[in-house]
């Protein structure tokens, strides 16, 4: 595994949860948003976490290549085998509204898998993190996932489901990761997409997931490969 002073990778996580903060609690009507393609809403927050980010990770790793949300992938030939995968804000649909269900997601891939993983909640004080083959947690305490093993009865992040199917709804984030983050810590049995997600979206909850004993695979039950 590389090496990263995973300490310092946390603080770098902290400190950009508390820029993002600071445009969260100014309020939706001082936000700057805009749409980058139809349905996709960006803001002034995203832009300047991920500047913050792509900098400080890129000193802490020198090596790494970057790929992001807002800036995508660096064709600078760096980061075959090692790649920060970032997204300054997942959930921003939540951010601009002033809800809490949004965190800066960041995970460290080598050779094709999340080997750590951080997303940082700050405006629901909590700070998820992973390091592959060794341990996860949420505020300092262990994860373990949910064993649920039968879809009947699962307990799915949704705002509402077909009353004819034995499934309980449970609270959903607008950010998918929160809501991989959730089966970790056996808040939720279940999280699927029905639409084409991105490896930002889903790499730091992976590692967290998969470490807290949850499977992580694709729409055909395969395992998921990154930096292709």
């Amino acid at each position: 595994m590389a090496e990263v002073d995973f300490d310092k990778l946390v603080a770098i996580a902290h400190e950009a949860g508390d820029l993002a903060m600071r445009d969260w609690q100014a309020g939706e009507k001082a936000k700057k948003t805009w749409e980058k393609s139809p349905g996709q809403v960006v803001s002034d927050a995203d832009i300047a976490v991920d500047h913050f980010l792509r900098e400080r990770l890129e000193d802490l790793v020198p090596s790494a290549g970057w790929l992001s949300e807002e800036t995508h992938i660096d064709h600078s030939g760096a980061g075959d085998d090692l790649t920060w995968v970032v997204d300054p804000i997942d959930g921003t649909k939540d951010f601009v509204a002033g809800r809490p269900g949004w965190c800066v997601s960041v995970a460290l891939v080598q050779n094709g898998a999340p080997v750590f993983g951080i997303l940082n909640a700050p405006a629901m004080e909590e700070l998820w993190v992973a390091k592959a083959g060794s341990h996860t947690e949420v505020n300092g305490k262990p994860l373990s996932a949910s064993v649920q093993t039968a879809y009947d009865g699962c307990r799915i992040p949704a705002e509402n489901l077909p009353a004819e199917i034995n499934l309980t709804a449970v609270p959903k984030p607008n950010s998918i990761a929160l809501r991989m983050a959730m089966v970790a810590d056996d808040r939720a049995d279940m999280v699927a997409s029905t639409r084409w997600g991105h490896e930002w979206d889903i790499a730091a909850a992976h590692v967290i997931a998969e470490q807290a004993g949850a499977r992580v695979t694709d729409a055909l039950g395969q395992k998921l490969a990154y930096n292709g």
